[in-house]
């Protein structure tokens, strides 16, 4: 929606309109833009707290740079409360998208939180798994295969992770239609969006013969029709956890893990990066902080 667009949500906010009424508002426009739950959850939270600091009656137009910079240190120096960088740099992007909406929609004529400093937060390296860990629970996840009473779900899902770098949640949104083994010479899986905002998220990812043959196996035994992985979240990271235990790790194998690993491994094979980024369905932006973590993770003694 461009700010030229009529918005029902902002048609009754002035310049003399409170703070919160008018965060009510943009919660109205945010989910319009298909933004999701936990997003908007967040954003309106981080707004409203500083319509708590704040005078009730103070007017949206009367807000100045110097309140909202009085709010930030208060929240991060007395409140009282901890408050971590990330979710400090979080309140911030709150805060100036918060504003710049008003502005846009030439409900103020001037930005507030325009030129309020962004504080940006590099989080800590992830952990990942050396190769030779890699081989270790593969093979704990292949004995399951082989048992006399075969258990397939974990080669085929650990594989898949590490193949693919995919998250969590493309991982439990996956069907069986959304693997394509038309092409025999490059079996691919299709990662789909169903809200049209995260559609350059959209990516096919070639997956191994060695898996297809798993899927194979674990498609006969276990018959997904909706989901591929027909479990709740929590019992598929259980299903990695295992693996971890099992082969004698002092770290917990999971979704995220098996996604830097896989990365990582990308990295070091010579993969062209861009080619990384688009494997993994990240901007280009985001991909500046994983592409610095990758050359830190790539240097580490193994």
């Amino acid at each position: 929606m461009s700010p030229d667009t009529p918005n029902n949500s902002i048609a009754h906010i002035t310049t003399m309109t409170p703070l919160a009424p008018a965060v009510n508002s943009w919660r109205i426009y945010l989910e319009d833009q298909g933004k999701s739950p936990h997003t908007i959850k967040a954003f309106i939270a981080d707004v409203l707290m500083m319509a708590a600091y704040l005078p009730p009656d103070r007017a949206l137009g009367d807000i100045s740079m110097q309140e909202i910079n009085s709010f930030l240190n208060w929240m991060q120096k007395s409140r009282g409360v901890p408050c971590s960088p990330k979710t400090f740099s979080r309140r911030i992007t709150s805060l100036k998208a918060f504003f710049r909406w008003l502005h846009q929609y030439g409900i103020i004529l001037v930005d507030p939180a325009e030129r309020v400093l962004q504080q940006s937060v590099i989080s800590p390296l992830p952990q990942v798994l050396t190769p030779g860990e890699v081989v270790a629970v593969l093979e704990i996840a292949d004995g399951y295969r082989h048992r006399a009473q075969p258990d397939t779900r974990y080669y085929t899902l650990l594989k898949l992770l590490l193949e693919t770098g995919i998250k969590k949640s493309e991982c439990l949104a996956l069907s069986p239609n959304h693997v394509d083994l038309g092409n025999p010479v490059e079996p691919v899986i299709f990662i789909r969006y169903a809200s049209p905002q995260h559609r350059y998220k959209e990516r096919k990812i070639p997956v191994s013969d060695t898996w297809v043959q798993a899927y194979h196996d674990y498609r006969f035994r276990y018959q997904p029709s909706d989901q591929l992985f027909p479990w709740s979240q929590r019992r598929l990271e259980y299903l990695l956890e295992d693996l971890g235990v099992e082969a004698g790790l002092d770290k917990h194998v999971s979704f995220d893990m098996c996604r830097w690993t896989c990365a990582l491994t990308d990295w070091q094979a010579g993969v062209e990066p861009n080619y990384i980024r688009q494997k993994l369905g990240i901007s280009k932006i985001q991909w500046r902080e994983v592409n610095m973590k990758l050359i830190q993770l790539a240097g580490m003694p193994k």
